[in-house]
């Protein structure tokens, strides 16, 4: 499984790094950056599919203009543009209040986040190492849906804090039994990582309805 391997050796990376102390700090790492890379794979996508498609991220900041070039920034040039170039410019993105606005989610997952790598070579070996990644591969991203659970679970403030993830097995049979049909939604209020959604999409109902968390 590429991106179960791909987290763990970027685990490994991130235990060298003096910045970064523990699986929480190591989860908060790996979710901005993880982000970025989703919604620049996202973006690619929509791009080609929409013509008046346009990225939330500013070009300058877009996962593929900084991070995709293997031999691109490093060093202490990585470290300066990611904590006083992207960060300020990606807490700071001015929204619409026209919904749905992709520049609000942006902004939002920003806001609390921080980079806490020291080194910026290390830095650019994360980086590498998700860009292989393809999170338009639905088989990737319901792989990834599900180690993130076990990270999360590692964690031991996780059952302090009353989180619980559905096995994959009960989501399957959950959405065997519930059986939906064409025109019908499928409708999940405490979505977490998509465990049901996922497990709609992967099934035999593809393609057959829509599904909204």
């Amino acid at each position: 499984m590429i991106v179960r391997t791909t987290v763990k050796s970027i685990q490994d990376i991130m235990r060298q790094d003096v910045g970064v102390d523990g699986d929480a700090q190591r989860i908060s790492q790996l979710t901005w950056l993880f982000f970025l890379k989703i919604i620049d794979d996202q973006d690619q996508e929509l791009e080609i599919t929409r013509d008046d498609y346009r990225s939330p991220i500013p070009e300058r900041f877009q996962w593929r203009n900084w991070a995709a070039d293997p031999e691109g920034i490093t060093g202490q040039a990585m470290l300066d543009f990611v904590n006083d170039e992207l960060f300020p410019a990606l807490k700071g993105l001015q929204v619409s209040a026209k919904p749905g606005d992709r520049r609000r989610v942006v902004r939002d997952v920003f806001e609390d986040a921080y980079n806490y790598m020291k080194s910026g070579q290390l830095l650019r070996q994360v980086v590498n190492k998700i860009n292989q990644v393809d999170f338009n591969n639905l088989d990737e991203r319901r792989h990834f849906g599900e180690f993130y659970e076990q990270l999360l679970n590692d964690l031991q403030s996780a059952g302090n804090a009353g989180e619980y993830y559905t096995p994959r097995a009960v989501t399957s049979f959950m959405v065997q039994m519930i059986d939906p049909h064409p025109g019908e939604t499928l409708f999940d209020p405490a979505c977490g990582t998509g465990g049901f959604l996922t497990s709609l999409i992967h099934g035999d109902a593809v393609g057959r309805l829509s599904a909204r968390a």
